[in-house]
């Protein structure tokens, strides 16, 4: 998979009218909203999703997990979150936009749901290969990504 540069869509939909964005819009748009939550006070999550390091260093989700991901991504995200490549062909991500009183909990329940739903997804051994984290960004948080 090679590296696209200009901002735009992956060649994964995540839903019937949605897509997952490439590495450079995502990058682009995430950028934006850490201002935005930095300039208003509050946090956004950046879900990462990527294979198990004990899989090499350079391991890359294939084709299949990559859709698979994206589309569990997609049934668990709200109209004003997104999602797409944070490194391309490595890491999915999504930004989900958080309110001021987001509690120290909501990070661990949303791992607990991408999980669930990446077990419905793919087979045990794909989906048991799958590392998730949950980065709170902006107001109050300690991340430096």
């Amino acid at each position: 998979m090679r590296v696209d540069l200009v901002p735009g869509y992956a060649e994964f939909r995540i839903g019937p009218e949605s897509h997952a964005y490439n590495e450079a819009a995502f990058r682009h748009f995430l950028a934006i909203d850490r201002r935005r939550a930095a300039r208003n006070g509050r946090s956004i999550l950046l879900v990462l999703v990527n294979v198990r390091p004990w899989l090499g260093p350079e391991a890359r989700l294939t084709d299949n997990m990559a859709a698979a991901v994206f589309r569990g991504l997609g049934g668990c995200v709200r109209e004003v979150d997104y999602v797409g490549w944070y490194r391309g062909g490595r890491i999915a991500a999504a930004v989900l936009s958080q309110g001021v009183r987001s509690t120290p909990d909501v990070p661990r329940a949303i791992s607990e749901r991408l999980i669930a739903a990446f077990r419905y997804e793919l087979p045990a051994h794909h989906s048991n290969a799958l590392r998730v984290r949950v980065v709170r960004l902006g107001c109050g948080s300690d991340s430096a990504l």
